[in-house]
């Protein structure tokens, strides 16, 4: 049957043209973007996952920043404490050489001196501060230790006001008086044991936090891994279905323009 007034082959090549071109410009965006999901409607499911992998890697990589971060610090505390250690080893070192009895007064009077000025340094090294955080101030400091917030506690360490070692800068101890020396040696190894059991948890920290961090990053690999799944197009896949959609682009649009032509076969009847 020959019509004018109706030309249901156009309409129909028209439709399954408009599908063939918003089929081409979805492939040609998700290659131009190289993600699968550039609008919502793409997958609503896999956008809503997505999205909440991404918030939960950007949590990750903070909580790992703030884990490295917990981590220099230990390790600039131990720094101070070895060095605190090499005082004390001094120290009672000079409380040993002080009782000698072929000394002088003289000389104990200059072991004395250097006992005061290794004390001193071990006080001063108690205000010590980490980016204007105090190192050794005795309060415990809490390090986030994953994406939701938990927290780890490291030891902690007051040389201006823990016990023992107050004992060795509180200007009580003195090699000049035969008790006193007695009394700052056994100080001395007093200091030197609690700075040991310092040492031994400040260690245990860091060791602690390295693999808080490694735990972390594997958690942080695994859920990019869930993520690009969802997100992320395969170009070989997509590819394929780019070419598969320009051809019947082209082929849609030629036969539009056949099913166009269509109703001009009337005008030969009627000429």
């Amino acid at each position: 049957m020959v019509i004018i007034n109706s030309n249901n082959s156009s309409a129909m090549s028209a439709r399954v043209l408009g599908e063939s071109t918003q089929a081409l410009q979805k492939s040609l965006a998700r290659l131009s973007s190289g993600s699968k999901l550039n609008n919502a409607s793409d997958d609503a499911a896999g956008a809503a996952v997505s999205l909440k992998l991404d918030s939960q890697i950007s949590r990750l990589n903070a909580a790992k920043s703030n884990v490295g971060n917990a981590i220099s610090f230990s390790q600039t505390q131990d720094g101070y404490l070895k060095k605190v250690g090499t005082a004390l080893e001094r120290m009672g070192e000079l409380a040993v050489l002080s009782q000698d009895t072929t000394k002088s007064e003289a000389d104990v009077d200059l072991y004395d001196k250097e006992f005061q000025k290794l004390a001193t340094f071990i006080k001063d090294t108690g205000t010590k501060k980490f980016n204007d955080v105090a190192l050794f101030s005795g309060t415990a400091i809490d390090v986030t230790q994953n994406e939701d917030g938990g927290k780890y506690t490291m030891h902690k360490v007051d040389i201006t006001a823990g016990a023992k070692y107050k004992a060795i800068h509180d200007g009580t101890n003195s090699l000049l008086d035969a008790t006193k020396r007695t009394a700052s040696l056994t100080a001395v190894n007093d200091a030197i044991d609690q700075l040991a059991a310092d040492r031994a948890s400040i260690g245990a920290d860091q060791s602690v936090l390295q693999s808080i961090s490694s735990t972390m990053s594997v958690l942080k690999d695994n859920l990019g891994a869930a993520n690009s799944r969802i997100k992320d197009v395969d170009v070989a896949e997509e590819s394929a279905n780019f070419a598969r959609q320009n051809i019947l682009v082209q082929s849609g649009t030629a036969m539009l323009a056949q099913a166009n032509a269509l109703p001009q076969s009337a005008l030969r009847l009627i000429g």
